[in-house]
């Protein structure tokens, strides 16, 4: 046998047993409970540039939509120091398990901080102060841990409530299985770890406006993105297009307002049941997020493939569960010369009712008409109003 081919065959021979060696080792390290199955669902927000990709941002609301049991990072006011590309929300953690079983979880966020979540966890990190840009500088990302969760399918759970109308209880409305966690305070129990935060990293995929109404969705990504849908809605009109699977590039129509919520509930429902979630799983997600997806405006939403939920959000949970499902919804709202109208029309007619049902972007809509607009003194008024709503804001979070 010539020299070169002998070598070849035996780096061939060693690599698959070091291959071999290595799964061995690491299945003996990380033990996997056959009994054990984990689905999470969350939502990644956004907001399109000129150029189609999400740009910095910082929502003119607080942390209003959450319970006050929720556990921050510092205060509810550190939130707005953080002024990155992606609102990560409500990402929450199912667990099913037919017995008692104890679980250690954490995750880790890519160029990105947790700043919210609950049951109470055993470590936040970065542990030290964070301000104004540092998500850009060097900063490699966060992470959250809970070493210690026990899964209890055999009690009668008291999770904690503080009004019926908050829509972080709908993520409750599953099967899954109970848990609780051993606070400082007391014992707390869930039906899902649940936590949020703010990152800097670069989305899958761009949209841009074309002069004929038409958006441009581009898939940034290596692997394909699995569903599109273009959403519009002009007060109690709402219309919605359907892209399917994106490989490269496609150009989607303004959708026609002759839709329904219900209609399109149901088409979402079905694409996250597609992609590994259980239909009561689908449905709460959809319940959770129903008043803020198919809010005034237009928006791309997107289902964010798996292996990018990977690379952004790696998790690792003890005993590894046998069946894993992580399905995420990317929300990248579009600033269209429509939107751009409906604000300055309520902002010269001082609709404050109008403002409101834009008031989580009204930051990024303001700056885009600053920048088209040629009157001098209409910019300063704009500059203005922005500046007074931002400190409005402060002002109200400091007080709480």
């Amino acid at each position: 046998m010539p020299p070169k081919r002998f070598r070849f065959l035996l780096y061939a021979v060693l690599a698959c047993s070091f291959a071999v060696s290595s799964y061995l080792l690491a299945s003996e390290a990380r033990p996997v409970n056959s009994a054990l199955t984990v689905h999470e669902w969350g939502t990644f927000t956004s907001i399109a540039g000129t150029n189609g990709q999400a740009v910095e941002w910082s929502p003119l609301t607080g942390s209003t939509d959450l319970p006050g049991f929720v556990e921050h990072f510092r205060n509810a006011a550190f939130k707005l120091g953080l002024r990155g590309t992606v609102r990560m929300e409500t990402p929450v953690l199912y667990f099913y398990s037919a017995k008692e079983t104890a679980v250690s979880v954490k995750v880790s966020f890519a160029k990105g901080v947790i700043t919210e979540w609950y049951p109470h966890a055993s470590a936040v990190e970065p542990k030290q102060n964070l301000y104004d840009g540092s998500l850009y500088h060097s900063f490699a990302g966060g992470s959250i841990a809970w070493d210690s969760v026990t899964l209890t399918p055999e009690t009668r759970a008291a999770f904690p409530q503080e009004s019926s109308d908050n829509h972080y209880y709908s993520a409750r409305m599953t099967s899954s299985t109970p848990l609780h966690v051993n606070a400082p305070a007391g014992e707390q129990q869930e039906k899902f770890l649940f936590y949020r935060g703010v990152s800097t990293f670069s989305l899958p995929v761009s949209a841009t406006l074309s002069g004929n109404g038409a958006v441009r969705i581009e898939n940034r990504n290596e692997e394909a993105i699995p569903n599109t849908i273009l959403f519009e809605r002009r007060g109690d009109k709402i219309g919605y297009r359907l892209g399917g699977e994106l490989n490269d590039t496609l150009d989607l129509d303004s959708p026609e307002l002759t839709g329904s919520i219900d209609d399109l509930a149901r088409e979402l429902e079905g694409l996250l049941v597609a992609q590994g979630l259980y239909q009561d799983e689908a449905h709460a997600m959809i319940e959770t997020w129903r008043g803020s997806w198919f809010e005034e405006g237009c928006r791309l939403l997107y289902l964010v493939p798996a292996g990018f939920v990977n690379r952004i959000l790696p998790l690792a949970i003890r005993p590894v569960p046998a069946r894993t499902a992580r399905v995420f919804v990317g929300r990248l709202e579009l600033v269209t010369p429509a939107t751009q109208r409906a604000v300055q029309t309520a902002f010269a007619a001082h609709d404050r009712a109008t403002l409101e049902k834009y008031s989580r972007f009204l930051e990024p809509i303001l700056t885009a008409m600053i920048k088209n607009e040629p009157n001098p003194a209409k910019v300063k008024q704009l500059q203005e109003y922005l500046s007074a709503s931002y400190n409005a804001l402060v002002a109200q979070n400091h007080a709480n």
